[in-house]
């Protein structure tokens, strides 16, 4: 999910816009309510008690990449369950069952900062914490990608599943505060936690605004590791 800083104006991702909404979205519910834009073209909308991606085949975004691993995590992990997929020539959709709870942005979760960075790192957790497998291990993703440019990459302690996409908006969250579930599995594999805990804390100054990093590794229960941060960060941003 595209981020925006603490002051940015949310709305262009969330609008329409002249864009008509793909004919396989109406196929779902002739009333769809759009939640997402990204910046690559990509549509998600609400239908009911569902939800649909739909990417167009220029975004680059493969959605059969992300149902293969919800179906893998049915059972595992909160995650949105797989309804259908389909593909055509100009792009993909993927429905899924909604969750409960929402995602840890916007000005509610700002007022309650603490209770959003404390959910964020005990959903991570629990992905880490997954038992993985041979399907698991073969899964490609840009967290285990090795670019020359970025030097030898630092020794990983004990392989884990990881998110891959860890930003804050990723995280859902009850009303009361509690972590519930996580969405966005695209770049689902096995690799360095701190793939995770790099970006997610990076994510918290997005939107959180600077200085809640270390209440994010307290809450995690790891101590700062400068080396892997900057490594994964600027992996990130070569890679994903």
């Amino acid at each position: 999910m595209p981020e925006a800083s603490e002051f940015e104006d949310l709305s262009q991702f969330h609008e329409q816009g002249d864009d008509p909404v793909p004919s396989v979205v109406l196929a779902v519910d002739a009333s769809p309510e759009l939640v997402w834009r990204n910046e690559l073209g990509g549509l998600t909308y609400r239908v009911g008690d569902r939800y649909v991606k739909w990417s167009p085949r220029s975004a680059g975004i493969d959605l059969a990449r992300e149902r293969d691993r919800l179906l893998w995590l049915d059972g595992r992990h909160p995650a949105p369950r797989v309804l259908s997929y389909g593909a055509d020539g100009e792009a993909e959709w993927l429905v899924t069952a909604g969750m409960p709870g929402d995602h840890a942005v916007g000005d509610e979760w700002r007022a309650r900062r603490s209770e959003a960075i404390a959910a964020i790192a005990r959903g991570l957790r629990a992905i880490h914490a997954v038992p993985v497998d041979d399907e698991a291990r073969g899964w490609e993703s840009w967290v285990v990608r090795r670019p020359p440019s970025l030097g030898d990459r630092p020794a990983t302690d004990e392989p884990v599943l990881v998110h891959g996409d860890a930003c804050a908006p990723n995280t859902l969250i009850s009303a009361s505060g509690e972590w519930v579930g996580n969405v966005d599995f695209g770049d689902l594999a096995v690799g360095d936690r701190w793939a995770d805990l790099a970006v997610a804390s990076m994510s918290l100054d997005w939107n959180f605004g600077d200085g809640h990093q270390d209440e994010f590794f307290a809450a995690y229960g790891i101590a700062r590791d400068e080396e892997r941060i900057q490594y994964y960060r600027a992996l990130w941003e070569l890679e994903s």
